[in-house]
C-alpha cells in the first residue's frame, strides 16, 4: 500500500527503502540465472528470445493487473533481461570453458 507523504524527505526515504527490496530481489534473481546457465548447452539457449517475450508479456500483464505504467515496465525488464543475459553468457563461458 502506499502512503500519502508530508514531504519531499518522506517521499525520497520511501523510494530509499524500496531501493533496497528491488536491490536485494535483483541479486536474488541473478542467483538464480547462474544457475540457469548450468542446464543450458548452447549460448542460443541462454539468449533465449521466445523466453524473453514470454517474460515480457507476463509482466506487462502483470503492470496492467496493478496498475504500474506498462512502459516502463517493459523498458526496464527489457533492460534488466539483457544485462542478465550478459551475465549469463559470461557463466556460460565460463562452465564450457571448465568442461573442455
Amino acid at each position: 500500500m502506499i502512503k500519502k507523504c508530508a514531504s519531499i524527505e518522506e517521499v525520497r526515504a520511501c523510494i530509499d527503502h524500496l531501493d533496497r527490496q528491488i536491490v536485494t530481489l535483483l541479486a536474488d534473481r541473478g542467483a538464480y540465472v547462474k544457475q540457469a546457465a548450468a542446464f543450458k548447452t548452447s549460448t542460443d539457449e541462454v539468449k533465449a528470445p521466445r523466453r524473453v517475450e514470454q517474460v515480457i508479456t507476463k509482466v506487462t500483464a502483470l503492470a496492467v493487473e496493478v496498475g504500474a505504467n506498462t512502459a516502463v515496465i517493459e523498458a526496464v525488464y527489457r533492460c534488466m533481461i539483457e544485462a542478465f543475459t550478459k551475465a549469463e553468457l559470461v557463466e556460460f563461458a565460463h562452465k564450457k570453458a571448465a568442461t573442455d
